[in-house]
């Protein structure tokens, strides 16, 4: 099927260098904040991309969860493909589209499990049901039917009952730590603006790409 005719031109703003702030983390927020005041559905939505030992690329939606100067933080079976790419390589790349801000941001960077206790932090704010989902749940493993998964979380909720529950030890979250970040800029006739912040010696170096 040829869908080249689907085209629409980038209008809605631009991007120059003193638009940009010093740290790309406050730049983020900024630009985070203004995703979440639109009304964009899931602003939080971020494809997680990671490379297994021979060398394929996958790539994800995940939700990142909190950010801070330290980097970006998601959280998911410790035992499924992702979790088990990121032991092989730790180098990932994190990427937000905000199509309706006709906005992009692109995250290069290494990602290290976080603490069990900041895990438990988080995964105790979680609804109830997405606590036992959690348990039930052998991400990325082959399973014979919906109906037998099903049948683990009633199994799961009724062993649990009203008590407490607790973080499974397989469960928890990532923290992506940039290296460099790009903040895209959709413009008119694909003259987009692309700028990157690259961490030299813990410093950030700002550079306007070509489109």
């Amino acid at each position: 099927m040829d869908i080249s005719h689907f085209r629409r031109e980038y209008l809605k703003s631009g991007l120059e260098r003193d638009d940009l702030l010093d740290d790309p983390m406050a730049q983020f927020s900024h630009w985070f904040n203004q995703a979440k005041d639109t009304n964009i559905p899931d602003p939080n939505a971020m494809v997680l991309a990671t490379v297994a030992a021979n060398g394929q690329p996958s790539q994800r939606t995940v939700l990142l969860k909190y950010y801070d100067e330290n980097g970006f933080v998601f959280f998911t079976n410790q035992k499924s493909r992702k979790a088990a790419e990121i032991r092989e390589n730790p180098l990932v790349n994190l990427h937000f589209v905000w199509l309706d801000l006709e906005r992009q941001i692109s995250i290069n960077g290494s990602a290290k499990a976080i603490t069990a206790v900041e895990s438990a932090r988080y995964f105790i704010t979680r609804p109830r049901d997405s606590q036992i989902a959690a348990w039930v749940s052998t991400q990325s493993k082959i399973i014979s039917s919906r109906q037998l998964l099903l049948k683990s979380f009633s199994d799961m909720k009724a062993k649990f009952g009203t008590g407490e529950i607790p973080l499974p030890s397989f469960w928890g979250g990532y923290r992506v730590e940039p290296t460099s970040i790009e903040f895209w800029q959709g413009r008119e006739n694909r003259l987009h603006d692309r700028f990157l912040y690259t961490n030299l010696n813990n410093e950030w170096n700002v550079e306007r790409l070509a489109p």
